[in-house]
């Protein structure tokens, strides 16, 4: 099985937002709105993502 990688884009900001979400998107390594990132599709990753999906805009590639 071939491991697959997400694109993940913030799409709302951190502002206002409880500290472990804030936590989750720097474990992520998104510091901008509409920045994007591509992580590795793992139980850790999509632990993060999950969390603060309301955030996040998520591409499988």
């Amino acid at each position: 099985m071939a491991a697959t990688t997400l694109s993940v884009t913030m799409v709302k900001s951190k502002f206002g937002r409880l500290p472990r979400h804030q936590a989750c998107l720097k474990g992520l390594g998104l510091k901008k709105m509409n920045q994007t990132i591509q992580v590795p599709n793992t139980p850790e990753f999509r632990g993060m993502i999950n969390k603060i999906s309301y955030m996040l805009k998520i591409e499988e590639i």
